[in-house]
Order: structure tokens, then sequence, then C-alpha cells
């Protein structure tokens, strides 16, 4: 059918073979970098779609971060009406998604996506509340509170299904990072998208 002659015209441009059952809508893609999918309901996903239900997009679309705080002191950024936790350095940013100066990751596509973080404290005598958030609502929380210890992280992970464009971010829910903090992390990746 039409696919068939496109996916025919599209292997020699691309450089891609792959196949298809009759009923199926996930490629096995055998070589290169296009990516052909016969769908009857194709999605908004950033793939070029046409009017017969086939939609091309690059098979190489990786998305993955990590930033990092290296230094000790709270950044002059915060402030107590966001409390938005930044980072100062980025280890890995494949894609460009995550925005350094706000910190906050937004996402490319649809898809289920791995997030996880660390956020260390300074003995203060008082427990940290850090919130995952996802568009303004937390989605997942972390505690840190042993008094008896000079440093302590809050940690936690997560597979969230998240939309294109959906903001997500950390925050200070309670308590203070102030004169703590270095070696904090916070990463994340599609794991697939949707």
């Amino acid at each position: 059918g039409p696919c068939a002659m496109l996916a025919l015209t599209l292997l020699f441009g691309c450089g891609v073979a792959f196949c298809l059952g009759q009923n199926d809508t996930e490629p096995i893609v055998l070589e290169g970098k296009c990516l052909v999918v016969c769908d009857s309901n194709p999605s908004s996903d950033g793939g070029v779609t046409s009017s017969l239900g086939i939609s091309v997009r690059s098979a190489g679309a990786k998305v993955a971060f990590s930033a990092v705080r290296g230094t000790n002191h709270e950044p002059s950024e915060m402030s107590n009406t966001s409390m938005t936790i930044y980072f100062d350095q980025v280890l890995v940013n494949i894609g460009n998604h995550f925005d350094l100066k706000t910190s906050v990751f937004q996402a490319p596509r649809r898809g289920i996506y791995s997030f996880s973080f660390h956020v260390v404290k300074v003995y203060n005598r008082q427990t940290i509340q850090v919130n995952l958030m996802q568009n303004d609502y937390p989605v997942i929380s972390a505690f840190a509170g042993d008094q008896d210890v000079t440093r302590e992280a809050a940690s936690n992970g997560v597979l969230l299904m998240v939309e294109r464009e959906d903001r997500v971010y950390l925050k200070l829910e309670r308590g203070t990072l102030m004169g703590g903090w270095k070696y904090s992390t916070f990463s994340g990746f599609l794991v697939f998208p949707l």
C-alpha cells in the first residue's frame, strides 16, 4: 500500500531498513538514523506526519541530563517564594532540555522518564524536605533530618509519565540548605517515548 511505497522511497534516502507486522506500529530499526512508523492514529510527538498516517522521526533522539552543585553556598537566586533548588554545573545534557539557569528540565516529548535526586544538607539541627515537582505539583518527596551527623542527604527516584513541555525540577519544601549542599545531584532521562 501507500506505506510500503513511502517506506521504499525513504529506504534509499535515509539508509534504513525495518519490518512491521500487519497490525503493529512498533518498527524494528535495522540500520541508519531515519525511522518510518505506519500508524493509523499518529501522535504529535515531534515527528513529521502525513495525511496517510505515516510518521517520520529521528531514531537517534535521546534525552538525558545530570546536574550537580559544586559549591557550598546557597545561591542568591533561591528566593523565599520559589524555593527552587539550583545547580551550577551540568555533567550531561543530551538534547539540551535542562536549563542550568533555572535548573528546570522541560520534556521534549511525551514518554516515560526516570528522575533521581540527592540533596545534601549540613548539620543544622533541622529537617529538610525536598520535592520533585512536575508542572508546579509535588510528585515525590525525600527527607533528611538526623541531628547527629554532619552531612546527610535527601534522596529519591521515580519513573514518571511526562507530557511534552512538562517542567520537572526540585523544590525545598521545608528547612534550609544555607551553608551546605555541595555534591547535590539531579538527573533524568527518557526511558521510552509514548
